[in-house]
């Protein structure tokens, strides 16, 4: 028979980066508290990794590390899946029927990759060509029809926004184009990006070195085009094609290989909950992340409705702000801290090179360096170098150890 009543200061939903992270950087202010993490997986991923597992640079492995060896000693893990949510009680609602309440809560559990919204994707995902980066035991697969193919149509596909990394998408068209022109066959290669928005990049000044990379590779570029069906075993893909002010139509588009983005949208726990907004995320203020009806709530990570970029680099920024506020909420603390809405995108552009995209609200830059040291508007191996080299260690030892690296909560 389920239990009940189970009680603690700080409820965090999610074991995700966010999740983790957030809980670290509470840990490391104020040692004591009392945290519970629920999170139902065994596993948790680095998932910036997985563009380069699909292009070979590193091996899908290094990505993946027990839940237990990440989470916090200090904190409780209820490995329990949430069914709901009951504010008004400060209560979590679990699917076994147990209930947890909480003084304040942090929900963070990430998004969900919607596959079956695009007819037939699931079924054909790794195998007759079709595969993502968007998930762990398929990131391989990207990086074997890659090395495999001499020559074909190479089709990559990016959704309507919100998603999580919106770079990665083109990340692994680059470099899958790059090991195609390294190897002198890229001339055989009729490579289509089919992107259902209208602009390549949101933030515009990173445009023209993209271009650049997308010329080199001869890519035809593909607006307004948004994945609606597929049919693996006859290497076919069906688009809607929504341009502005001309009539709807669906395009038919044969493939080799097919990189496709999925859907994604907030859990079904949390679009069914008091806690969503009208499009489904945890309706929180961008600045301080704290819910707009339920003071003792916040959220960060991708699940809230802040409009920044969903990033890993997102959430490093928002742990410690979320920590900060959540701690003078509970009386620990004098001032709150305000979120900038920094995400960053490093944009692979070829092995060795990346164009560093990092910024807030609004498309404001907001480099981490200074431009003289690195530009992240322009191609750069430095950019390569932090991305292949240091932030991977920088995640596991630092970000999800409560160590804060280039993080500052502003205090207002």
């Amino acid at each position: 028979m389920a239990t009940q009543g189970l009680k603690h200061d700080i409820v965090i939903v999610g074991g995700g980066s966010a999740g983790i992270a957030a809980a670290a950087s509470l840990l490391s202010r104020r040692s004591f508290l009392d945290i519970a993490i629920i999170e139902p997986a065994d596993t948790h991923y680095y998932q910036p990794g997985w563009t380069m597992v699909g292009a070979g640079v590193f091996n899908a492995p290094v990505t993946a590390r027990t839940m237990a060896s990440v989470m916090p000693q200090q904190v409780k893990w209820i490995k329990a899946t949430v069914n709901g949510f009951d504010p008004a009680s400060d209560a979590v609602l679990l699917d076994d029927g147990r209930t947890i309440t909480y003084k304040r809560l942090i929900v963070c559990p990430g998004l969900k990759l919607d596959w079956q919204k695009v007819e037939g994707l699931s079924e054909t995902l790794g195998k007759n060509g079709v595969t993502s980066n968007y998930r762990y035991d398929l990131a391989p697969y990207t990086w074997e029809l890659v090395r495999t193919l001499k020559s074909g149509r190479a089709v990559f596909t990016q959704p309507p926004m919100p998603i999580k990394c919106a770079g990665a998408p083109q990340k692994a068209m680059y470099l899958s184009a790059d090991h195609w022109y390294r190897n002198g066959s890229l001339k055989k290669f009729d490579i289509g990006f089919y992107n259902a928005g209208g602009v390549l990049f949101g933030v515009a000044d990173y445009v023209p070195a993209l271009m650049e990379y997308v010329k080199r590779y001869d890519a035809k570029l593909n607006f307004f085009h948004n994945l609606v069906a597929i049919d693996g075993a006859a290497k076919k893909a069906w688009f809607n094609k929504a341009t502005p002010n001309q009539p709807p139509e669906k395009v038919e588009v044969a493939f080799d290989m097919i990189h496709v983005t999925p859907p994604q949208c907030a859990p079904d726990f949390v679009r069914a909950s008091v806690l969503a907004d009208a499009a489904g995320w945890v309706d929180v203020d961008q600045g301080s992340m704290r819910h707009k009806k339920f003071s003792n709530i916040f959220s960060l990570g991708d699940a809230g409705s802040m409009p920044n970029a969903k990033t890993a680099a997102a959430a490093r920024k928002q742990a410690p702000i979320v920590a900060v506020n959540v701690l003078a909420d509970l009386g620990y603390g004098k001032a709150a801290a305000a979120y900038d809405g920094y995400g960053s995108c490093p944009l692979t552009v070829e092995r060795g090179k990346i164009v560093l995209a990092e910024f807030g609200y609004g498309g404001k830059l907001l480099p981490s360096f200074p431009t003289s040291f690195i530009d992240g508007t322009l191609p750069s191996r430095k950019a390569w170098f932090l991305k292949a080299r240091m932030l991977p260690p920088i995640y596991w030892s630092a970000m999800l150890k409560g160590k804060e690296w280039l993080v500052k909560p502003e205090q207002i």
